[in-house]
């Protein structure tokens, strides 16, 4: 299904590059109750139900948790990533790259209905580059931080060297 086929504007820039960086989307009607509305990983992707899509951000965090996840679990997600601290806080940084790249405001992911209450503190932190979740996806080879991208002549968080981790 074409980018095309989404009415927003957000929503569709969204999901092409969802779809570019090899995160399968798919307009589906979701009937039964979702983590986030109008939202459920399956099967390595991500269905969207645009009459109950409430925020077209949220689209980015669940494929943040994709993105993170290892290759032989991604496809078996099914529902929601589950409670990992780790990569909850991996896939609010991979969101947080997938923003600056799209050149959408950090308020697309980090409404004021998310994050617990905690969205202004996330806005506030990561655009003052006070970044958490880059070690571990600098572990996995998505990413450098400053120093080590000083090093190798590249650039640094949020610049990612890869959307989807491969080990």
């Amino acid at each position: 299904m074409a980018a095309e086929t989404f009415a927003d504007p957000i929503t569709a820039t969204i999901v092409a590059f969802l779809r570019e960086v090899g995160i399968p989307v798919y307009l589906a009607p979701l009937a039964e109750p979702t983590f986030l509305p109008g939202i459920l990983l399956s099967n390595g992707g991500v269905a969207v139900d645009t009459d109950r899509l409430r925020y077209p951000g949220d689209l980015l965090h669940e494929a943040g948790h994709l993105a993170v996840s290892a290759p032989d679990r991604r496809g078996a997600i099914q529902g929601d990533a589950g409670p990992d601290p780790a990569e909850e806080m991996m896939a609010i940084a991979w969101s947080y790259a997938a923003l600056v790249q799209l050149q959408l405001d950090p308020r697309v992911v980090f409404h004021q209905d998310g994050y617990r209450g905690g969205s202004e503190a996330l806005i506030e932190n990561f655009t003052h580059q006070r970044y958490f979740g880059v070690p571990m996806l600098q572990w996995l080879g998505m990413t450098l931080d400053e120093s080590h991208a000083q090093e190798r002549g590249l650039a640094a968080y949020p610049h990612m060297l890869k959307w989807l981790r491969d080990t």
